[in-house]
């Protein structure tokens, strides 16, 4: 690896790349979004509450479905991305949705150079830690934003999925985090015949450097929990044994796949 700002720039450019491909893809389904229909599960939801009124700091946010179906649960929300492209998106969503949302673009551990706020909840979810070397970096941005007792919502597939190899057959990666995932891939979860082919820079986490960072950043961790499906049919060789809930199936329910937790700033 060469230095800290090489993986922004790759992982910046396959997100630009990404984006395009995942605005078209049913996996999105952009239009039943904007005819009203949230792209928030049922795991994350539990856990926000009501966020009626509530400010809200959404990081890793993508083209800003979820923001924006934040902000239709009556909440002022603040999106950030590293992808301008994403953000573009986003922000003619919210035009075209006649809602009001602010949209930021910069590198997560930059974010204190972009907005100078404080908020109820920061809220992300999904796919977003793996693309940081430092989550010690990270948990101080969550803690930075939050208010005094305000509440950090995290929803994250778990580390125990990021060992295998692509089609869950071997134990193909460290569950901890000894080196950076340097990979060429082609296609995109959303799309995987989609001719895109992208390098990444990515990490592994496991679960203790995940609390550890939260807690060593003053927050006070409420809750914990660990799911063994996905709300999202973004992996291979998967079954939906229910309505939006996807499994290894080979695999069962014998990993956990997805995992969530609450956190306070004390």
């Amino acid at each position: 690896m060469e230095n800290h700002q090489d993986y922004i720039k790759i992982n910046k450019q396959t997100w630009n790349n990404k984006t395009d491909v995942h605005i078209t893809s049913d996996f999105y389904d952009v239009a039943s979004f904007l005819n009203g229909k949230s792209s928030l599960n049922d795991i994350e939801l539990q856990l926000l509450g009501n966020v009626q009124g509530k400010k809200i700091l959404h990081l890793q946010c993508h083209f800003g479905q979820d923001t924006l179906s934040l902000v239709r649960l009556g909440a002022n929300v603040t999106g950030i991305d590293l992808s301008d492209n994403a953000i573009e998106k986003a922000n003619e969503f919210a035009k075209k949705l006649e809602f009001e949302a602010t949209f930021i673009c910069c590198d997560i551990y930059d974010l204190p150079n972009h907005l100078d706020e404080k908020f109820d909840i920061v809220f992300t979810s999904y796919g977003t830690i793996g693309w940081f070397p430092d989550l010690n970096k990270w948990a101080n941005i969550v803690s930075h934003f939050l208010k005094p007792n305000g509440k950090f919502v995290f929803a994250e597939f778990h580390p125990v999925v990021w060992m295998f190899d692509d089609y869950f057959k071997e134990v193909f990666y460290s569950y901890f985090n000894i080196e950076p995932i340097i990979e060429e891939l082609t296609g995109t979860y959303a799309d995987r015949y989609s001719d895109i082919s992208a390098q990444t820079i990515t990490w592994n986490h496991p679960t203790s450097e995940v609390l550890n960072a939260l807690i060593q950043s003053g927050l006070e961790i409420n809750s914990f929990d660990e799911f063994d499906y996905s709300p999202y049919n973004c992996f291979n060789e998967t079954e939906e044994f229910e309505k939006g809930k996807f499994r290894i199936k080979h695999l069962k329910n014998k990993i956990p796949m997805v995992f969530s937790l609450v956190a306070t700033k004390k």
